[in-house]
């Protein structure tokens, strides 16, 4: 049976929010697999996109051309507040259903981007900062072929680098990495 967006969000929450909550201060100006952003930008960026798509599940109107400074004062705490909003958002009865935002895509579609980029950058976010993330397998398998479905797309729209290529032996969740660009095998600074 398909799990519901807010069911995988929830799920996802619960191994993104603990990256999040160790990030230290001092670790903000660190690089990330995402060559354009170090932490504190990859934070504002999924700050931005938990926020956002709130409102694409209530069929609200959002901007992603603004990114205001969201890391400022109790970040950790406002971070859990607004995921947990986006929980609640994606598990209101209809919200899968239909069509959101500009570009008028299934709402089920763009509740998976929402998913695939919390699960993404919340590796992202680990590697950065040597955490430990291993994401739910009830996501890998739902948002993986997805965001595979959207690697066009989001690769002419520079979203998505280029396939990074793995081995037959490669996990699922190193296939959904490498379909978004990034190399399964990046690390940060050693130490953590």
């Amino acid at each position: 049976m398909t799990q519901t967006i807010g069911a995988l969000l929830e799920a996802a929450a619960g191994r993104a929010l603990p990256v999040v909550r160790g990030i230290d201060d001092g670790q903000l100006g660190r690089r990330t697999p995402c060559a354009e952003y170090d932490v504190r930008a990859l934070l504002n960026h999924l700050f931005l996109v938990v926020v956002n798509f709130q409102a694409l599940a209530a069929r609200e109107e959002v901007d992603f051309g603004h990114q205001p400074e969201f890391v400022t004062g109790d970040w950790r705490a406002r971070f859990g507040a607004e995921t947990a909003r986006l929980v609640e958002a994606w598990s209101v009865p209809g919200a899968e259903e239909g069509t959101t935002g500009q570009m008028g895509l299934p709402a089920r579609t763009v509740g998976l981007m929402v998913l695939g980029d919390l699960t993404v950058h919340a590796w992202d976010l680990a590697r950065a900062t040597g955490a430990e993330f291993v994401p739910d397998p009830g996501v890998v398998e739902e948002v993986g072929p997805g965001l595979a479905a959207l690697a066009p797309q989001a690769r002419e729209m520079k979203v998505f680098g280029e396939p990074f290529p793995v081995g037959a032996g490669a996990t699922a969740f190193e296939r959904v990495l490498a379909v978004t660009g990034r190399d399964p095998g990046w690390s940060g600074p050693a130490g953590g």
